[in-house]
This record gives structure tokens, sequence and C-alpha cells, in this order.
């Protein structure tokens, strides 16, 4: 039998969202005019989905109409499910990567280009601040591997390799380190990071990464689900590991940033675990109001894939390492 489609009086409002980069990396906003929802505040261009229209065509037509431009290319960023007051909407963001045309706001409402680190600053609506942290975060994450302590020096070299190949988040996961040793070399991970422009979260121990100057912390599930909300303040990473859909919930209450759902596929360190699959990925990345990196038998190769799922991208410890 197959499934009855939503009702339309209880399905939420399909928003389509567009994200436009400049020659300087800045993305476009636009604010929202007198009279409107949320008027005064700044959001990405875009507009409501009509029924059974595809997103990418209501996107194409929602930028034509408001800003006057042509979506040549465009693949999907982030889909934030989020409840206002009055009303409950899916707000769909696309990455714009090319178009033509001359913006111009049809509807008289201001734009602005602003750089992606400087989001944080503009009143946007509640919904948009997934996307912004969607916006900041790389399609690679790596988490280092669990290497015994002493190993500085391959663990040293074994980063930059990492930074050299792109990577540009780096999770610093040593369990089996006393975190002594971990203070020691931390600053050192950090150095070397902060002089590629990469950033360096530390599993578990949010104490020592703020003491140690790093941008934030990862949180193992079982921390993370001891928490009522995040540990660390604004300007801080907080990214959680997930497994299901009650870990991906709890992760969005305490305010994370992102969350890595694993494992989508078998890997050798975990051969009892029953793979997601990237379907059920995708179901539940879809449910999620956050970006959600895909973890668990994926590697560099398999970023578009990822992505095309509702993936922010990949995390992986063998897949970077190498």
């Amino acid at each position: 039998m197959s499934p009855l489609p939503p009702d339309p009086a209880t399905a939420p409002l399909h928003v389509v969202a567009g994200v436009l980069r400049d020659a300087q990396g800045r993305v476009l906003l636009a604010q929202r005019p007198p009279g409107k929802h949320l008027a005064g505040m700044w959001e990405f261009p875009g507009g409501k989905c009509e029924r059974d229209e595809l997103p990418v065509d209501a996107l194409a037509r929602e930028l034509r109409e408001e800003i006057g431009i042509v979506v040549e290319s465009a693949r999907p960023l982030i889909a934030v499910p989020h409840r206002y007051p009055d009303k409950h909407i899916l707000l769909d963001a696309w990455a714009v990567s090319t178009w033509s045309g001359t913006l111009h706001p049809h509807e008289g409402q201001r734009l602005a280009w602003v750089a992606p680190d400087e989001l944080a600053d503009v009143q946007m609506p509640a919904a948009d601040r997934p996307i912004v942290a969607a916006l900041r975060l790389p399609s690679r994450y790596l988490i280092t591997p669990a290497l015994p302590p002493g190993e500085d020096d391959a663990l040293m070299r074994g980063i930059e390799r990492a930074c050299r190949n792109g990577v540009r988040l780096i999770q610093l996961r040593l369990p089996q380190w006393p975190s002594e040793r971990i203070a020691g070399i931390g600053r050192r991970v950090r150095n070397l990071c902060h002089g590629y422009g990469a950033q360096v979260l530390l599993n578990d121990d949010w104490k020592l990464a703020t003491i140690l100057g790093l941008d934030g912390v990862h949180l193992p599930a079982r921390i993370a689900a001891a928490l009522d909300r995040r540990p660390l303040p604004p300007g801080y990473w907080v990214g959680v590991s997930c497994h299901d859909a009650a870990e991906l919930a709890h992760a969005e209450r305490i305010g994370a940033d992102f969350a890595t759902l694993s494992p989508v596929y078998e890997t050798p360190d975990h051969p009892h675990s029953t793979p997601l699959g990237l379907e059920r990925f995708a179901e539940l990345v879809a449910a999620a109001a956050l970006p959600v990196y895909a973890l668990g038998g994926l590697d560099g190769d398999d970023v578009e894939a990822a992505q095309m799922a509702g993936a922010q991208g990949v995390a992986a410890i063998r897949g970077f390492w190498r």
C-alpha cells in the first residue's frame, strides 16, 4: 500500500533559499521589507515552494523574481525544519555556484554582501542560523586516529599532511593519552593548523580546549547526553557524535553547532554496528536542524554523494589520515 501524501494543512511551509557568494567569498543577504513576517531581519534570498514544484525549480523562479538572476547550477546545502510561534517551516537552502544576470532588488528590499565570519553579528531569523554554521564549516572533517602516547611526531606529520591536502577542520582525539600529554601537544597542533587556516576541536574535554586556545570541542554521545546546554559560549564550535534520531535531537536541544552521524557504512573499528546506509542517513538528516557530517566507511571521494544526501560533508579517520 502506497504511503499517503502529506496533509497540506499540517505539512510545514516549504521555503527555498539561495546562498550566493561573490569573488571575495562574501554571501548575499536580503532584508525583509516592512509588513512581512520578521520585517527588518536579514535572510538568504528566496521564497515559498509552490505545491508540486521541485525545490530547484522554485529556487530558480524565486531568485529570478526577487533579485533578477538566472540560476545556472546549484546543490543542496542544508534543509532546516523550524517552528516559529505562528508557523512551521522547512527552510531548504541551496548553494548557488553559478548564475547570470545583474543583481537587482525587484521587491525594493536592501541587499548586502557579508563575510561568513561576520554573519554572527547580523540580525537574522532563527531558522537561518544553521545555514550560517553550514557556510562556515568545511566539507571534510578529520578525526585523528587513536595513536599511542608518545607518538608526537607521527601525530604532527599526519595532521600537517592532512592540512596540506586541504582539510580545514580537525578533531584531536587521543583516547589513550593522559590530559597532561594532550596539553603538551595541543598548542603545537593549534599553531600548525592555524598556520594552514584550519581549525582544531578537542574531543571530550571542553575546559582543556579553551585553556589550549583551540577552536572548540567535539562531544561523544554519552557526554552530550548528560548536558542540558552547550558547554562553550558562541564563538567556539561544539560538535556532537550521534548515531540515531534521538541523539541528533538532543544535540539540537543543547545548542550544538553540528553533529556527526555514524556509521554510514561498515568500518573495521565497529564491526558489530549496523550501518545506516546513505538512504537512512538522508532520512535522519532531513529531520535535523543542524549541519551533519557523514561518518563511517567514507573518504574524500564520497563528499559529493554525502552532500546530495543532505550531509555537510564527510568526517573520517583513515579516509583523510592516509
